[in-house]
């Protein structure tokens, strides 16, 4: 039994096409999570997903800028609609 199981979970992870967002999903993705990465660029955003389906995780992508509150609105509208809910 894995002390740290995520699986059956979504988590949406903003600024994550690189750095430490991209590390955190990494992260999340190894405990089971289906990750959804999160960034204003979605070129970069498919290079991370890329990177991570390499390794196994299960991901998807939502590129809007976290700044703007009618982008969020969007964003997560589309990611509850297409992807389902999100738990983390």
């Amino acid at each position: 039994m894995k002390l740290f199981d995520l699986s059956g979970r979504t988590a949406l992870v903003t600024g994550s096409s690189k750095g430490i967002g991209y590390a955190l999903a990494q992260a999340l993705g190894a405990a089971g999570a289906r990750i959804v990465l999160n960034a204003r660029d979605a070129g970069k955003l498919q290079e991370a997903q890329t990177a991570l389906r390499a390794q196994g995780v299960a991901v998807e992508t939502a590129a809007f800028d976290v700044t703007d509150a009618a982008a969020v609105d969007a964003g997560i509208a589309r990611i509850e609609q297409d992807i389902g809910a999100i738990d983390i």
